[in-house]
């Protein structure tokens, strides 16, 4: 198990590609071609779709936005661990974990454009809907996983979340929970280096964020969050067990966040330009393609194709998001509660009437 056999406490990191996309043997997953492949184009399609999210944004045509470059290796690496009976709690930064799920990418765009159907589920997918406040989203999965181990369901609950989560009280409760009930979470720090503004040095004082899983009583690991088979084996390991019954998890994929916080930050404000430069040459998508490039499974032709392949079906998204029709006031009411209580219908019912009767 390589989960067992990287300490934390010494600082000890899975990695299953170097920087040149050289593979490690024994740690070296058996993917299929086919698999492989999946998996870059999954990568591909998160990097050319969130390009194409910060235009929309510049443009006026898109709300604020979170970017996802750099993030290409966590998000379609854990995704792709993920089976179909598990349930998946996101946070905002999430978009590759999204689409390797098979999540519409028109639907993401809608949500991103102001409009919250896009967050409507398909009935198909176990996925929560992205969590905006910072953490919120970790007691939910832990309730998941309790409810699944209390209706004996052989399934796990992945929960993702940022470093900036870790200094939250929620994290913190969330986590004591799933040790004590040893509920089948698996729990994935993107540790990105930076919460908005502030550094990984301020969020908290121990070496790793990984070992804080060994207070709460479960095995913790860190994993390079630029390596895609890093990412999806270890994630893959700690889903296993989770389903096992052997409890949870805390994976710390060290990651960096190459653009903004959001559209509505500048990271140039408080980040050395030095810091980026060093973290451009570890990026995950080019390491993945050297590797399929050693294996034959990578040349310009087949990457011509691709893109060319994913900037229709991106278009085509943006096309189908922004055709559909604005949303009513009355929907402000409408997707939180299956029954709405009697004081939403009030609420609706005054919305509704005239304005005469409203102003007497």
């Amino acid at each position: 198990m390589i989960i067992d056999k990287f300490d934390p406490l010494r600082g000890e990191i899975v990695r299953v590609l170097d920087e040149a996309g050289r593979p490690r043997a024994d740690l070296e997953p058996r993917l299929t071609e086919a698999q492989l492949r999946r998996i870059y184009e999954g990568m591909v399609l998160t990097r050319t779709a969130d390009q194409k999210a910060l235009k929309l944004q510049r443009q006026g045509r898109m709300g604020t936005y979170a970017p996802s470059l750099g993030h290409e290796a966590c998000q379609v690496g854990a995704a792709f661990a993920v089976q179909k009976e598990d349930w998946v709690f996101p946070y905002f930064r999430d978009m590759g974990l999204y689409l390797t799920l098979g999540y519409p990418l028109a639907d993401y765009y809608l949500y991103w454009m102001g409009n919250e159907v896009g967050l409507k589920t398909p009935e198909d997918l176990n996925l929560f809907p992205l969590a905006i406040p910072v953490a919120s989203q970790i007691p939910h999965s832990v309730g998941a996983g309790l409810g699944a181990r209390l209706q004996k369901k052989p399934i796990a609950v992945l929960c993702t979340f940022g470093d900036g989560a870790t200094s939250e009280g929620d994290f913190h409760e969330a986590l004591t929970f799933a040790g004590v009930f040893r509920t089948p979470n698996v729990f994935v720090c993107y540790n990105n280096q930076w919460a908005i503004s502030t550094p990984r040095s301020r969020q908290t004082a121990s070496a790793t964020i990984a070992q804080k899983a060994l207070s709460y009583g479960f095995p913790g690991v860190a994993v390079d969050g630029n390596d895609v088979l890093a990412v999806a084996t270890v994630v893959g390991e700690a889903l296993d067990r989770a389903r096992r019954g052997q409890g949870p998890t805390l994976i710390e994929a060290m990651t960096y966040r190459m653009g903004h916080h959001t559209t509505s930050d500048d990271a140039g404000k408080y980040r050395p330009e030095s810091e980026v430069r060093e973290w451009e040459k570890k990026d995950p998508l080019l390491r993945f393609q050297a590797y399929l490039k050693n294996k034959s499974l990578w040349d310009k032709a087949y990457e011509d194709a691709l893109l060319q392949r994913l900037a229709a079906e991106v278009e085509e998204a943006v096309a189908k998001g922004e055709s559909f029709p604005s949303p009513a006031v009355e929907e402000i009411f409408a997707h939180t509660f299956k029954v709405m209580p009697p004081r939403l219908e009030e609420q609706l019912a005054e919305t509704k009437a005239p304005a005469k009767e409203k102003s007497s």
